[in-house]
């Protein structure tokens, strides 16, 4: 495999878990820890079936290749060095004046971005991109985001049913708030990938802004993010809950600030130090340490936060965490 074009670090062997967000982490640990799971989900993807989608994007996308976008060829190849990818995702470029990027696929995952998006970023920012959706795929993010959009169909089929509908949004919901966890996990790769922390603000502050950089400034975003957080009184903070159902994507304010912390907390550094978990030690993961990660993770987004909805419900967020805890503790000791 070529090198990449600048001195990027390499990272030998990197685990995902090394980027993954606690809350993200855990979900992931659990499931990887059941045998046959991933197989499940597969056989259940029926409908979404990868061989398919990808004859679909080959004969109606351009595969990106050394002499078609051969800039996103060389990208997609140079974050799959660095995160040490044995096999590196197809790219396929497709004609969507709407900005977006998205993994697909269990087995051998290809990646897709839009026009859209191409002529949104530039260089640095599309490395960004490209890293982020190669982080997906590396998390195997693919496999629990089908299980949400199966879960989703099923809920639209059985809403005739009252208790039968209400059971399964609250599965959807949890796996809504999972999903846009492995975003913030992503964006971590992405970083990791690109290791451009400015092109990375600037990347996802633009899904915001639009492509007019120059008039946007990237302290003034987070000084949004922190009003956002602080805005209004309880009933604000209901409405931002209640704003987020349904979405499986975090706003633009809280990514670019969530990325922006976790650069700070000296994390990004350690990785690129080499300081990271190796995949060869995964199957070591124990499910009660990642959960505790999870939980100590919300209680400390939780005390950070100044939203007076947070601080009413903190006492009853720290209750469902702490049974959550219990039975993943207990699950824990069946399992060994």
């Amino acid at each position: 495999m070529t090198t990449p074009d600048r001195n990027r670090v390499q990272l030998p062997g990197i685990s995902s878990r090394a980027y993954e967000h606690p809350a993200d982490r855990s979900a992931l640990v659990a499931m990887r820890s059941l045998s046959g799971f991933d197989s499940v989900l597969k056989r259940m993807s029926g409908l979404f079936s990868e061989r398919r989608l990808r004859l679909m994007f080959l004969a109606s996308a351009v595969r990106t290749t050394d002499t078609q976008f051969r800039a996103l060829y060389d990208m997609g190849r140079d974050s799959a060095y660095i995160l040490d990818l044995h096999r590196i995702p197809e790219i396929y470029v497709q004609q969507d004046p709407k900005a977006y990027a998205m993994a697909i696929g269990f087995d051998e995952p290809f990646i897709i971005v839009s026009t859209g998006i191409l002529d949104l970023m530039d260089e640095e920012e599309l490395r960004f991109v490209i890293g982020h959706e190669t982080a997906h795929i590396l998390s195997g993010h693919a496999v629990y985001g089908t299980m949400l959009a199966v879960l989703t169909r099923l809920a639209t089929r059985v809403a005739w049913i009252p208790l039968g509908y209400i059971g399964l949004r609250v599965i959807v919901a949890a796996l809504e708030e999972w999903q846009r966890k492995a975003e913030m996990s992503a964006d971590r790769g992405g970083l990791v990938a690109g290791q451009d922390p400015d092109a990375a603000l600037r990347a996802l502050m633009k899904l915001a802004g639009g492509s007019r950089l120059h008039e946007m400034n990237i302290e003034a975003f987070l000084d949004q993010a922190r009003e956002y957080d602080t805005a209004g009184d309880v009933r604000d903070g209901l409405l931002k809950v209640l704003n987020m159902l349904g979405t499986t994507h975090p706003f633009a304010v809280t990514r670019v600030a969530e990325l922006d912390r976790w650069r700070r907390s000296g994390e990004y550094e350690r990785i690129l130090a080499g300081d990271y978990p190796r995949r060869a030690d995964d199957a070591n993961a124990k499910i009660t340490d990642e959960v505790k990660a999870a939980a100590n993770s919300y209680r400390e987004s939780w005390a950070q936060s100044q939203d007076p909805f947070i601080g009413v419900l903190r006492d009853v967020a720290e209750g469902a965490v702490n049974a959550g805890e219990r039975i993943f503790n207990r699950f824990a000791r069946r399992e060994n």
